[in-house]
């Protein structure tokens, strides 16, 4: 069989539906969240080399912000260093809003693991999640993507069955709220927030759509302290006559939740606010 050459790989953004902070442990928040990938993505593509060298070109969205150092680099060394391949030439194009709690720098990372292993042949997936755990929180999960609940600090994924397709807006406000500063407002806030995961599982289950009224984000009040844009977006949201709206990640985008892609376009048409809106939907696989 004759050796690939190049692969792409499209390397899909999330949203967290639910996330729960239910204490630490060694400096780090444990988490229960459920979460589901979504058709946003950014788009990776690998290209064989016959050295060792790595060479990784990004372009898009928030191109110019991503430090040299990023983690798609990471990834890709970490990757030859784990395999003993040889290099290769990445080029990611970027449509992930950076900053947003969508899992941009994750999504790209992850989908740089996925892109080497396809090139090179590479399957044993236990060394893989344990590459993406290195990198960040979120990697390890979208290596796979899919709807899944994740807990401890996100490196423990437990796939969640019988979910309902999800039709979201999300509306991603200009500027974004860094992960570290908003874990550190709501550590400063002193404020908790009942957990509420397993009861919007449950709900999802029974309701379909209808069940997003139990999705929250412990995380929101500290990243709307921080960043103004979150309050009025997540506001919007909920103005829509949506199932549900809440904040993914560490923010700032918001979401409002519809049981079907038409609902979703008129609300689009509808919004008049300050933020980018796009129609998206729940994709279980990654």
């Amino acid at each position: 069989m004759a050796k690939m050459e190049r692969v792409t790989v499209s390397a899909r953004a999330k949203v967290n539906f639910t996330l729960d902070i239910l204490g630490s442990e060694g400096g780090y928040h444990l988490l229960d969240t459920l979460v589901c990938t979504i058709n946003l993505s950014d788009r990776v593509t690998a290209r064989r080399r016959a050295d060792k060298r790595v060479c990784v070109t990004i372009g898009g969205v928030g191109a110019d912000d991503i430090p040299p150092g990023n983690n798609a680099l990471r990834a890709a060394q970490a990757f030859l260093q784990a395999f003993g391949t040889q290099g290769a030439d990445i080029f990611i194009e970027r449509h992930i809003p950076v900053g947003a709690g969508l899992g941009s720098s994750s999504a790209d990372a992850a989908g740089v693991l996925r892109a080497l292993a396809k090139l090179y042949g590479a399957s044993d997936m236990v060394r893989l999640k344990a590459l993406a755990d290195g990198l960040g929180s979120d990697t390890g999960y979208l290596l796979t993507g899919g709807w899944a609940r994740m807990t401890g600090r996100g490196d423990r994924i437990v796939p969640v069955a019988d979910m309902p397709p999800l039709y979201l807006l999300l509306l991603c406000p200009p500027s974004g709220v860094a992960t570290a500063q908003c874990f550190a407002e709501y550590d400063r806030r002193g404020e908790r927030y009942p957990a509420r995961t397993q009861a919007a599982i449950d709900l999802l289950r029974r309701e379909g759509a209808r069940g997003a009224r139990l999705f929250g984000n412990a995380l929101t009040q500290a990243a709307a302290s921080l960043n103004g844009e979150v309050a009025a977006a997540l506001e919007a949201a909920a103005a829509l006559c949506a199932s549900g709206a809440g904040m993914t990640g560490s923010g700032s985008a918001c979401y409002a939740v519809f049981g079907s892609a038409r609902a979703c376009r008129a609300a689009a048409a509808r919004y008049a606010g300050g933020a980018a809106a796009l129609c998206v939907h729940t994709v279980p696989t990654a």
